[in-house]
C-alpha cells in the first residue's frame, strides 16, 4: 500500500515540505533551498547559484532534517537534498547553525583578512555571513596557506589566496560561457583554482566570474582600487553595442562611471552581462573626448561659444537644404533623438535621412524588423537556422541563449562564409562564399522540427548580397512556417526605423555616392562607421558638414566644418528598442563632459535657431509626449556593384571595435579576442596566390587597396578572404564584392 500524500490539495507533481514550522509545496525533484528561497526562509550558501549547475561543495547549506519522525544522523546540504513529501526543515536549530558556524570556521582558517585593501569589501558574501556565522577570534594559529596569482588578462583581476573553492566561476566558464577555461588543480588543501595553462579568459563573458565570485579572490581589474561600494550611486541604464539592449547599473561617484554590472531582466539578458557592455565605460574618457563646440578655421579648429556655433551649424544647413542635404544617424542614436531629427528633416525639406550606414545593400529598402520569436523563447526552440552571423560577437548574450537552448535539446543550423566559433554542438553547417548564401539556405534539411526560428546576422545584412539573403531567408521561413529573427544592425536600429528615420528619397549609400553638398553627421566616427569608407569620406570631404559628435576625432575633423558636443546614452536619459521591439529607458548615470549638452537640447536649440515649427517643448517629458513612430515609404535603393576579380569579401564586426566607445576603452582593445586587422584566408586559397602564414598580402578592389596579414585558416569557405571591419586597415575592404590577393 502506498503512502498517502501529507496534503491531498497539492498541485500536480509537488510535495509538502515543512521548513522551520513553514508548511510549503514544492516541485518533486527540486531542492531545499529553492523551497526555503521561494518562501522567504534565508539558508547561507556560497556555492550555490540559481543559474549555476549545484556543485555542493561549500556545505554552507547544512541544515536539519526529519522524515516520519527521524532524524538524519547529520546535517544535510539544502542545495543538493531533494524535497520529499512530509520532509521536516530545520535552518535554525543548534544542530543546524551548529553546522553551518563550523563551515565558516573552516572557510576562514585559510582565507587572509585583508579586508580593509579587498575590492570586494561591503559587497562580499564571506563578510556579510561571518557576521553572522562567525567566532569573533580565530582558534587556529597555523601558518596561512598562500596561492599564487595568474593574469587572467586585461579584464579580471586575481587574489586567489582568498579563493574559497566554491567553484562558481569554474562552473560559469563551463556551463554558461561554454569556454572550460577555469578548473580545479591538485587536491585537498592543495586545491587551486585557475587556467592551468595561464593564459587569459577568452570567453566573451568573463566578466560574470566577477560577479559570481562570492570573495574578492576574482575582481574587476579596469574598476580596481578606484572606490568602495558605498561611495558610488546605481544608475540603471542599457547596453548600446549590440540590438540586445542589456540591462545594466552604471556606478557613478562624483559624475564618473566607473564600473558597469548587470541589472536582472529574464526576458533579456538574465543576470548576465558580456565584456563589451560591462567594461566600454572605460571608452567615455578619451583624450579626444569633445568638450567645447569647435569651428573650423582654415586647416585647423578653434574653441567657439554655443551660440557661436549653432549660427555657424544654421547657416550650414540653410546653405544646404532640401534634396542638397544629407543627413545621416549612428544606428545606436535614441529615440528621442532619432524622432527630433526626422522632424528637422522634415522641416528643411529633405527626403535624405537614413541610419543604415554600415550596410551595402539597400535595393530591397529592407529595414529593421523586431524578431518574431522573443529572445527569450528561442531556447524553446526544436531547430534554429543561423544565416549569416558571427553570432558570438554580434550579440554574446544571444549566443549564450541559444547555447541553453541546445543544451534543451533544440538543433542548431548554420550557413555561413567562415566557420564561425560558437559554444554548443551544431546539426550542420554549410560554409559557403557570401554569393552563394541565398541558394544554400533552402537546402537545410530540419527533419520534423515544429517550433524553427531563423536568425539572420550582421554578415548577410551588412553583405553586398544582402538583399538576395534577406529574401531567401525570408521565402525559406515561410516554407517552413518558422520565425524569422533578423537582427538590427545596431543597438537602436528597431527604434530608429520606428521614429522615421528612414529615406523618403536617397538611402544612406546613395546619398554618399551621389554626393551632396552638405551634411548633417549624426554620433558617427567618419572614418570607421560607414560600409564603405572610401566614397564617404570623400563625399562628407567636399562638403559642407555639421558634425554632432561624442568625439572630436581625427576623422570628425577631417571632415567637418562645425562640431558641435553631445553625450552618449550611458550620460542622457533615453529610449532604445531592442530585438524584441521592446522600449527600454536608460537614467544619465555619467557627468557630461565639458559644454557638452544631451543630443536632444543641441537639436532643440538648433532649431530654434533656424526658427522651425514643432520644437516648442522645454524639457524631456514634453518632448517625449511630442513624439510618436512615423511610419516612412521607404525608398529603394540601387544595388551595389557587383563587378571584380579574385576572392570574396566576408566581412564581420570586430567584437571590441562596433563603434566609437568600444574602439577607445583600453581594456578591451588589450583583450585577446581583438586580433587587430588581418585577412583569412582558406589554405587552397593562399597556396594559390603564393602566400604563407603570417605574411603580408597587398589587396585590391574596386575602390581602394589594403595591405594585412595573412592569417591561414580552413575554418573559411574556398574562395572567399574573411576580414574584421572597425580597423582602419580594413576599412576600404568592407563594401566590396571581390578582393585580389598578392603578396606584399
Amino acid at each position: 500500500m502506498s503512502a498517502q500524500p501529507v496534503n491531498p490539495n497539492l498541485p500536480p507533481d509537488h510535495v509538502t515540505v515543512i521548513i522551520d514550522g513553514v508548511e510549503l509545496a514544492a516541485p518533486k525533484g527540486s531542492m531545499i533551498i529553492h523551497a526555503a528561497d521561494k518562501a522567504g526562509i534565508p539558508i547561507p550558501r556560497f556555492c550555490y547559484h540559481e543559474k549555476l549547475p549545484i556543485a555542493a561543495n561549500c556545505r554552507m547549506c547544512l541544515v536539519d532534517t526529519e522524515v516520519g519522525g527521524r532524524s538524519a544522523p547529520k546535517p544535510s546540504p539544502a542545495c543538493a537534498t531533494p524535497v520529499m513529501d512530509g520532509l521536516k526543515v530545520f535552518t535554525r536549530n543548534e544542530k543546524a547553525l551548529k553546522a553551518q558556524r563550523n563551515v565558516m570556521e573552516f572557510l576562514l582558517i585559510n582565507h587572509p583578512l585583508d579586508c580593509p585593501i579587498c575590492d570586494q569589501g561591503g559587497e562580499c558574501e564571506l563578510q556579510d555571513l561571518s557576521l553572522g556565522y562567525g567566532r569573533s577570534v580565530s582558534r587556529f594559529v597555523e601558518r596561512k596557506r598562500v596561492v599564487a596569482d595568474e593574469d587572467m588578462g586585461p579584464l579580471v583581476a586575481t587574489e586567489m589566496t582568498r579563493c574559497i573553492q566554491c567553484t562558481r566561476c569554474v562552473r560559469f566558464t563551463a556551463d554558461i560561457a561554454g569556454t572550460y577555461e577555469l578548473g580545479g588543480m591538485q587536491r585537498g588543501e592543495n586545491l587551486q583554482i585557475g587556467t592551468y595553462d595561464g593564459k587569459p579568459l577568452t570567453t566573451e563573458l568573463s566578466g560574470n566570474v566577477i560577479d559570481v565570485c562570492p570573495v574578492g579572490a576574482l575582481t574587476n581589474k579596469v574598476f580596481r582600487f578606484k572606490a568602495r561600494p558605498w561611495e558610488l550611486t546605481a544608475k540603471p541604464s542599457l547596453g548600446y553595442h549590440d540590438a540586445l539592449g542589456s540591462n545594466l547599473f552604471h556606478h557613478v561617484r562624483r559624475g564618473e562611471i566607473l564600473r558597469s554590472v548587470p541589472r536582472d531582466n529574464e526576458a533579456v539578458n538574465e543576470c548576465w552581462l558580456s565584456d563589451r557592455d560591462r567594461y566600454a565605460h572605460e571608452g567615455l574618457y578619451a583624450a579626444d573626448r569633445a568638450t567645447v563646440p569647435l569651428i573650423r578655421d582654415g586647416e585647423n579648429f578653434r574653441e567657439a561659444s554655443w551660440d557661436e556655433a549653432l549660427a555657424k551649424a544654421s547657416q550650414i544647413l540653410r546653405d544646404n537644404a532640401a534634396d542638397d542635404l544629407g543627413i545621416l544617424v549612428h544606428p545606436s542614436t535614441s529615440n528621442e533623438e532619432g524622432a527630433l531629427l526626422a522632424r528637422l528633416a522634415e522641416a528643411l525639406g529633405t527626403g535624405n535621412l537614413d541610419h543604415r550606414i554600415g550596410q551595402c545593400d539597400l535595393s530591397d529598402g529592407a529595414i529593421a524588423e523586431a524578431f518574431a520569436m522573443p529572445a527569450a523563447e528561442l531556447e524553446q526552440a526544436d531547430a534554429i537556422v543561423i544565416v549569416g552571423s558571427n553570432l558570438r560577437h554580434e550579440v554574446p548574450l544571444l549566443h549564450q541563449r541559444l547555447r541553453k537552448a541546445v543544451k534543451g535539446g533544440t538543433k542548431v543550423h548554420m550557413v555561413n562564409p567562415v566557420d564561425f566559433d560558437v559554444a554548443f554542438g551544431v546539426a550542420s553547417k554549410q560554409i559557403v562564399a557570401p554569393s552563394q548564401l541565398a541558394d544554400v539556405i533552402g537546402t537545410i534539411d530540419l527533419g520534423d522540427a515544429a517550433t524553427i526560428a531563423v536568425i539572420v546576422g550582421g554578415v548577410a545584412e551588412n553583405s553586398v548580397h544582402a538583399a538576395a539573403i534577406r529574401k531567401a531567408a525570408a521565402d525559406f521561413a515561410a516554407a517552413k512556417r518558422a520565425k524569422l529573427c533578423r537582427i538590427p544592425q545596431g543597438a537602436n536600429a528597431l527604434g530608429l526605423s520606428q521614429y522615421g528615420v528612414l529615406p523618403a528619397s536617397r538611402d544612406a549609400q546613395a546619398m554618399l555616392r551621389d554626393a551632396r553638398a552638405g551634411y548633417l553627421i549624426y554620433g558617427i566616427e567618419p572614418g570607421l562607421d560607414f560600409a564603405d569608407q572610401l566614397t564617404a569620406l570623400k563625399a562628407l570631404g567636399g562638403a559642407q558638414v555639421v558634425a554632432f559628435s561624442q568625439f572630436a576625432c581625427q576623422s570628425t575633423r577631417q571632415v567637418a566644418d562645425v562640431i558641435l558636443p553631445i553625450g552618449a546614452l550611458a550620460e542622457v536619459d533615453a529610449t532604445l528598442t531592442n530585438l524584441d521591439g521592446v522600449a527600454q529607458t536608460a537614467l544619465a548615470a555619467g557627468k557630461l563632459p565639458g559644454q557638452a549638452h544631451a543630443g536632444w537640447r543641441v537639436l532643440r536649440a538648433l532649431a530654434d535657431e533656424l526658427k522651425l515649427d514643432g520644437f516648442g517643448f522645454t524639457d524631456l517629458a514634453g518632448l517625449r509626449a511630442s513624439i510618436a513612430p512615423k511610419p516612412v515609404q521607404v525608398a529603394k535603393g540601387s544595388a551595389p556593384p557587383l563587378a571584380g576579380n579574385g576572392l570574396e569579401v566576408a566581412a564581420s564586426q570586430a567584437i571590441y571595435r562596433v563603434d566609437a566607445v568600444t574602439r577607445r576603452a583600453q581594456a578591451l582593445q588589450a583583450h585577446p579576442l581583438n586580433a587587430g586587422p588581418r585577412v583569412l584566408l582558406n589554405p587552397a586559397d593562399a597556396a594559390t596566390a603564393g602566400l604563407a602564414d603570417e605574411a603580408m598580402a597587398k589587396l585590391s578592389t574596386a575602390t581602394g587597396t589594403a595591405t594585412l596579414q595573412v592569417v591561414i585558416d580552413d575554418r573559411v569557405a574556398p574562395g572567399c578572404a574573411w576580414i574584421e571591419t572597425g580597423h582602419g586597415a580594413t576599412a576600404p575592404l568592407a563594401a566590396s564584392a571581390k578582393v585580389e590577393v598578392v603578396r606584399a
